[in-house]
């Protein structure tokens, strides 16, 4: 790989004797990994027989591809992610029933790992300022079957108004230099420069800024980097220490895992209990992950609830929520008593004639611009009910009325879009089965399952 020269200067004279080998794993090949879902009620055999070996440090993590076309992936059993971005996850250590943030969320690898960690429950908020980005983490989150999860496509400095000292725990993934995906890809070499990590160490200070307005006090906070960079790394560990009222957790290593280098940053001998994974020690590619924590009791705004300030830009843009009428709830009900009786519901709310149930922990969104709001139900049509495919996704066979088992010749007609041919089964909304993954409803009309898998996700 052709690295630029102001780089390779750089890391030889931070590194010294270690940096031919560091230079050298630039020519290796990018490592692949999954993590599968504990959400799911079962193992994703057919994947993990084509994996090659756990990853120590997740608990469900393993190395190898994923078929995106295959019943595992689609269904949402397994996630693609890069081994060591796995472990910013596990460092969060989200419990169930606590408020978490993830502030820069695409692509949504570490939502669904900090959703899995929670059981989901409790409220996670996954935000993404970029739309198109914020979309495809919408969608990861449904396909992994989150019902406390929330999608917002706010700025960090417009969410700190609605969150003041809101949440137990907040990750900070940052948009970053990227240098420790360079060889995963390398397209981000193009735009490094020398004067590149301090213009995003700049922006990652800002972000965190916002962050640290919306933690409680006695809260965590988890900064990653997918750099290399110090600029980036410690010494925005070191700014975080010297300008907010934190202590810096420590962190498990595992071996080939690094420690910080506070001689990298200001000095400070804490900045030893961050972490580093350097694809010359560690199976993976590069980062950086600092925790800290906010000193103060957590009970102190246990009770803290989002603001309800206004906000002009919101307003502009004519939001549709709005509680669900007489009529469609009467619609939803007639389906959830004969489909999917023992489903609880929260708070109803609709978009337009999308119906969403609100997670418990947060009560009012009419300011925010929220892409999610909680679990997609269905969608109201003209005198009648259908069921989103995040509902079947976020379900059990055994939460269902209506199951009906498919074989996996059939399951590949349904994501081509074709009608099955059924002998027998009673008429009516199914729950579809296959291998012991939930994919998706149908609806039987005498021998004919008529096929509600979305258009746009078809193979």
């Amino acid at each position: 790989m052709k690295l630029p020269t102001a780089f390779i200067e750089k890391y030889r004279q931070l590194l010294g004797d270690e940096a031919d080998a560091f230079l050298a794993s630039f020519d290796q090949p990018s490592c692949s990994g999954f993590r599968i879902n504990p959400l799911k009620n079962g193992q994703p055999t057919a994947t993990i027989k084509t994996a090659q070996g756990k990853i120590e440090y997740v608990a469900d993590g393993w190395f190898g591809k994923v078929d995106g076309k295959s019943l595992d992936h689609t269904a949402g059993w397994v996630y693609s992610q890069e081994p060591s971005a796995m472990y910013v996850g596990e460092v969060v250590d989200p419990k169930p029933g606590e408020r978490v943030l993830d502030l820069c969320a695409a692509p949504g690898g570490k939502s669904t790992h900090l959703i899995a960690k929670m059981h989901d429950e409790g409220l996670l908020v996954a935000n993404e300022i970029f739309r198109k980005r914020a979309n495809i983490l919408a969608e990861n989150l449904e396909r992994w079957g989150a019902k406390h999860a929330i999608v917002m496509n706010e700025s960090p400095a417009e969410l700190e108004k609605q969150f003041p000292q809101f949440f137990d725990r907040i990750l900070v993934d940052a948009p970053c230099s990227g240098e420790g995906m360079f060889r995963k890809e390398p397209a981000g070499i193009e735009y490094w420069t020398p004067d590149y990590p301090s213009e995003c160490a700049n922006r990652q200070q800002k972000i965190l800024s916002s962050a640290m307005k919306m933690l409680k006090p006695g809260g965590t906070l988890v900064y990653s980097t997918c750099t290399f960079a110090p600029e980036e790394d410690e010494q925005n560990a070191a700014w975080l220490l010297d300008n907010y009222d934190l202590t810096m957790e420590p962190i498990q290593k595992y071996p080939g895992m690094d420690d910080g280098r506070p001689e990298w940053g200001n000095g400070n001998p804490e900045l030893t209990k961050a972490v580093r994974l350097f694809p010359h020690h560690l199976k993976g590619e590069g980062h950086f992950i600092a925790k800290f924590r906010l000193q103060g009791n957590l009970s102190e705004t246990a009770g803290s609830k989002p603001s309800a300030k206004k906000n002009k830009k919101n307003r502009k843009k004519g939001n549709s929520r709005s509680a669900i009428t007489k009529e469609q709830r009467e619609l939803f009900e007639k389906f959830a008593q004969e489909t999917m009786p023992s489903y609880q519901v929260n708070h109803l709310l609709t978009y337009g004639d999308q119906l969403y149930d609100l997670p418990k922990g947060i009560d009012d969104i009419s300011q925010m611009t929220v892409l999610r709001p909680g679990l997609h139900l269905g969608t109201f049509k003209k005198n009648r009910f259908e069921p989103a495919l995040a509902w079947a996704l976020a379900s059990q066979p055994d939460e269902t009325a209506n199951v009906l088992i498919i074989d996996h010749d059939q399951w590949r007609q349904y994501v081509h879009g074709d009608t099955l041919s059924i002998s027998g089964g009673k008429p009516g909304w199914q729950l579809l089965v296959c291998e012991g993954h939930v994919c998706g409803w149908g609806k039987l009309v005498g021998q004919t399952l008529k096929n509600f898998y979305p258009k746009g996700l078809r193979f």
